[in-house]
C-alpha cells in the first residue's frame, strides 16, 4: 500500500559551494545540489551561489560577473610543456589571472606529481600577456596548486635571472632554490611599477617555518617527508635572497599570504604585489551576508572537509557568515578528516555512499553530490517533522496525568461501583 509524500512548507535554501578539486567547478557543484534539493522540495526557492576561492574557475566566474570575457593563450604548464589556458579581462578593464589555470594540481598527471620540479612560469607569462592587453589592475588568484617554487618560475618569466654559484641560470622547480646564489633584477618587466598587482590568498598560508607552505601542502602535491623538508630549507633560502634583492614591505617568510600557492605569494609580494585575503576581494559584490540571512537553511560543500576548512576555505567562511546571520548550515564533501567537527557547520557528510575508488568518485562526483544532497535533505526534514511533534506533544498534558491517554490504551473510564449505573434521567420541564 502506498503512502501519500509528507507535505512541507516553502523552503528558502541558499546553495553556496566551492568547486571540488578535480572534478567540478563550483557553478557544476551549485546545480548538482540543487538536483538534490528539487527531488526533495520540488517547490523549494533556491538561490545558487556558486563560489570561488583564487582556485579553479575563478577567471571565468569574475569575466561572467562583470561582463567581461575570457582570452585563450598558449603558456608554459606546471611541468614545463605548453598548455592550453587562459585569463581574464573584466568589465573595468582589470585583468584576472587565475594560477590554477595555469600552474594547478590537476595539470600534473598522478604519476609525475613532484612539488620540488614543477613551476609557476606560466603564471608569469599570464601576468605579461594581461598587461601586453592593456590591462593595469591584474588580480592574481591562488588557490589549487601543483607548485612549490615560491613564484621563482613567475619572477623568471618577467624577467628575474636566478643565478647559481657559477653564473648559470637555474633551472624550474622549487627544488633547485637549494642552489640559488644571487637574483639579477635587472631583466624585471618594467610595466610591473605601473600597474597594480593584486593577489587574492589564504592569509593563513605563510611561507617558511612549522607550518610553511612545503610542510603542510607538500604531501598533497607529491612530496615525500624528507622532499618537504628539503623544500622547506630552499624556500627559506629563496626569502633571504628575494628580500635582499627587493626589500619588499613585507616579510616573505611568514607574513599572512606569503605561502599561498606554493609561495607565488610570496613570489609577487616582493616585486611589490599586494596580498589580499581572497573573500574580501572575490566575495565583494556578491552581498553574500544578506543571501545567507534570506535562506532558512545554507548548503555548501567541497571536495575535503578537515581542520583546514576553518583556514581560509569556503565551507568555514561560509559557514562564519551564516552563524553571523543565525541561518544553519549543512555541509557536503568528498572526504572527511581529522578536525571536519571543528569547522564551525551544523552538519556534515561525505558524498560518498560506500567505498568508492577516487577514480570513480571524480567521474561521478556530479552524480554522488546530488545523491548525497537528497539524502541529507531528507534527514533535515526527518528532524523538522519530529521537532513539530515534540511541541505538539508539548502542548497536551504529560503522560500520567488524569486525562492523557497513554499510547496504545483506551481513555481512561469512571471506576465502578459493583452495581450498574442507571441511566441519566431526562430533565423535567
Amino acid at each position: 500500500m502506498s503512502h501519500p509524500s509528507p507535505s512541507y512548507p516553502s523552503y528558502r535554501i541558499a546553495v553556496a559551494p566551492s568547486g571540488f578539486k578535480e572534478s567540478l567547478s563550483a557553478r557544476q557543484a551549485a546545480e548538482a545540489i540543487a538536483e538534490g534539493v528539487r527531488r526533495v522540495l520540488p517547490d523549494a526557492e533556491l538561490d545558487l551561489i556558486p563560489l570561488v576561492d583564487g582556485g579553479e574557475g575563478t577567471a571565468e566566474a569574475l569575466a561572467a560577473a562583470t561582463g567581461g570575457r575570457l582570452v585563450s593563450r598558449v603558456a608554459t604548464g606546471p611541468l614545463g610543456d605548453p598548455v592550453d589556458t587562459h585569463f581574464a579581462l573584466l568589465g573595468d578593464g582589470s585583468a584576472v589571472v587565475e594560477m590554477a589555470a595555469v600552474a594547478g594540481l590537476a595539470l600534473v598527471p598522478r604519476g609525475r606529481r613532484d612539488p620540488g620540479a614543477t613551476t609557476t612560469y606560466g603564471v608569469g607569462e599570464l601576468i605579461r600577456a594581461a598587461l601586453d592587453a592593456g590591462a593595469r589592475r591584474v588580480l592574481v588568484g591562488c588557490g589549487d596548486s601543483g607548485t612549490s617554487d615560491g613564484g621563482a618560475g613567475a619572477l623568471q618569466a618577467l624577467g628575474v635571472r636566478l643565478l647559481d654559484a657559477g653564473g648559470g641560470e637555474l633551472p624550474y622547480g622549487g627544488g633547485a632554490l637549494s642552489r640559488l646564489a644571487g637574483v639579477d633584477t635587472g631583466g624585471l618587466d618594467a610595466r610591473l611599477a605601473e600597474a597594480e598587482l593584486l593577489v587574492a590568498c589564504n592569509p593563513y598560508n605563510v611561507l617558511c617555518g612549522e607550518r610553511g607552505v612545503a610542510r603542510v601542502f607538500g604531501p598533497q602535491k607529491g612530496a615525500t617527508p624528507a622532499q618537504c623538508e628539503e623544500l622547506s630549507a630552499a624556500l627559506e633560502r629563496w626569502a633571504a635572497a628575494l628580500t635582499t634583492a627587493f626589500a619588499p614591505a613585507v616579510d616573505l617568510r611568514g607574513a599572512p599570504g606569503t605561502g599561498a600557492s606554493g609561495g607565488l605569494g610570496a613570489g609577487l609580494a616582493a616585486v611589490g604585489a599586494r596580498l589580499l585575503p581572497r573573500f574580501e576581494v572575490l566575495l565583494d559584490g556578491l552581498d553574500l551576508g544578506a543571501r545567507l540571512g534570506h535562506a532558512d537553511l545554507v548548503i555548501t560543500g567541497e571536495g575535503a572537509l578537515d581542520a583546514q576548512t576553518v583556514r581560509g576555505k569556503v565551507p568555514g567562511e561560509v559557514a562564519r557568515r551564516a552563524r553571523e546571520a543565525g541561518v544553519p548550515v549543512l555541509a557536503l564533501a568528498g572526504t572527511l578528516g581529522p578536525g571536519a567537527q571543528d569547522a564551525g557547520l551544523d552538519a556534515y557528510e561525505s558524498i560518498a555512499p560506500g567505498p568508492v575508488p577516487l577514480s570513480e568518485a571524480l567521474d561521478r562526483a556530479a552524480e554522488l553530490l546530488a545523491d548525497a544532497a537528497e539524502r541529507a535533505l531528507r534527514t533535515v526534514l526527518v528532524g523538522t517533522r519530529l521537532v513539530s511533534r515534540g511541541r505538539a506533544h508539548n502542548a497536551r498534558p504529560p503522560y500520567g496525568s488524569s486525562t492523557a491517554p497513554r499510547p496504545g490504551r483506551a481513555p481512561s473510564r469512571p471506576e465502578r461501583t459493583g452495581r450498574r449505573a442507571r441511566p441519566a434521567s431526562p430533565p423535567r420541564s
